[in-house]
């Protein structure tokens, strides 16, 4: 069968682009910080190439990965082989998670939101594979609060960004989507990526929690 997702020189670029951001840009220790305290039966979706599971801590006791992309689910393979806890790696979409209901602990969404071509219908999936009182750790860059970089957002999203990068969206709200969708947003912090140089229409940042209500 033909992948749903499909974008292969986007991949190469990401698998290496990410790999370089972890190590010099950063971008484990907010891995580290978005998976802190964790435990139970964990759903990750857009897993990508794996880079979050080597930061997954003990008391997990299984994940449930994600990624539709051919070639990042290749690499999230080896990945998770290398894993301390136990990854198994799936095909799919966020839109329809080929999981039951009320079947996990907690949900990782990391910079996979902005390329989903469904929002809210993966918010809703999300909600509903959680068990009531499951957390959603979200680690995501979006609409800046700035009105010339959201301006800059909002031309990029009409025109060439999507396509350059793999289907992503820069001016998308993560916060309030994740209130539209039901969500209670526990606790986030905002910063930028890089850190340090020029701003990016990638470069807000948001990393937080957020609760499927009940439990």
């Amino acid at each position: 069968m033909r992948d749903t997702v499909h974008h292969p020189l986007f991949a190469r670029f990401y698998a290496r682009m990410s790999v370089a951001m972890d190590t010099k840009g950063g971008v484990a220790a907010y891995r580290d910080e978005l998976l802190a305290g964790l435990s139970g039966r964990v759903i990750e979706i857009g897993a990508g190439n794996g880079l979050n599971f080597a930061h997954y801590p003990g008391a997990v006791s299984e994940v449930v990965a994600i990624e539709p992309e051919r070639r990042l689910r290749q690499l999230a393979v080896s990945a998770a082989l290398r894993s301390d806890v136990p990854v198994d790696v799936v095909p799919g979409v966020a839109e329809a998670l080929p999981v039951k209901s009320e079947a996990f602990d907690a949900a990782v969404a990391s910079l996979v939101l902005c390329t989903v071509r469904d929002l809210p219908r993966a918010l809703a999936e999300l909600r509903r594979v959680l068990r009531p009182g499951g957390e959603l750790r979200f680690f995501e860059h979006g609409r800046a609060e700035g009105r010339a970089l959201a301006t800059a957002q909002r031309a990029l999203d009409r025109t060439v960004w999507p396509a350059l990068f793999g289907g992503c969206h820069t001016a998308r709200d993560p916060l309030a989507a994740l209130g539209a969708a039901g969500f209670e947003v526990v606790s986030y912090r905002r910063f930028r990526l890089p850190e340090k140089g020029p701003q990016l229409p990638s470069s807000p940042c948001v990393l937080g929690v957020a609760r499927r209500p009940g439990g």
